[in-house]
């Protein structure tokens, strides 16, 4: 089957018909996971740099269309009823800030964002087995508490913000810094839970979510 092919298989998701991934993050794998939605992860690698003078809005439209077409070229299409690709991306005063280089580069990046309030946004691209595509931007604020350069040093060296945009984890150690978040917390996470399942239920692919644990029978008496 050539990557553009689209399958003739089942066009809801299931075991036998998995929602492609196309992405490493283990976050976004646990998210999705947690909601019981069947995975086949199929990574896509491509240059992530901003382009010069590009706007953020159009830096994740672009990245994210990318990665969803490098995935579908490299690994087709498989038994995937659905396609998913996402890029996440921290933004202070509108710069776009990405991965620490190194511990020192952490430090920086905390340092800047402590005490301030930020923008997280996630974008997302779904595209059906039947080839209906549909994406969204979902925007959340968070404020970090100030913290003494101490903290931020310590937490930093834990090595728990080197692979995450703006150095922190708010799942994570990184909890003790987050102050206060106005919008979806799974979106600071990687994926927005909430749009995705809406998404995924609207477009046919998740008629009967979320489905009744097996073996249970009667409502919940209360």
């Amino acid at each position: 089957m050539s990557p553009q092919t689209l399958p003739t298989g089942s066009t809801t998701l299931g075991p036998e018909s998995p929602l492609l991934l196309g992405s490493a993050s283990p976050r976004r794998r646990d998210i999705l996971a947690g909601l019981g939605i069947p995975l086949l992860i199929r990574p896509s690698h491509i240059d992530e740099v901003v382009l010069p003078g590009e706007v953020p809005d159009a830096y994740l439209e672009r990245i994210v269309e990318a990665k969803l077409e490098a995935t579908l070229q490299s690994h087709g299409w498989g038994d995937a009823a659905c396609a998913l690709s996402a890029d996440t991306v921290v933004l202070l005063d509108n710069e776009v800030l990405g991965k620490p280089a190194d511990i020192a580069d952490a430090i920086g990046l905390l340092t800047r964002l402590c005490g301030r309030v930020h923008v997280v946004k996630t974008r997302y691209a779904l595209r059906s087995a039947r080839g209906v595509h549909r994406a969204r931007t979902i925007k959340s604020e968070v404020s970090l508490r100030s913290a003494s350069t101490e903290e931020i040093e310590r937490y930093a060296r834990t090595g728990e913000g080197l692979d995450k945009a703006g150095a922190y984890a708010a799942q994570g150690i990184g909890a003790f810094l987050v102050q206060s978040i106005q919008g979806s917390y799974t979106n600071v996470v990687g994926l927005p839970a909430c749009e995705v399942i809406r998404d995924l239920c609207e477009l046919g692919l998740l008629p009967d979510f979320p489905a009744p644990a097996k073996g249970r029978t009667s409502s919940p008496s209360f």
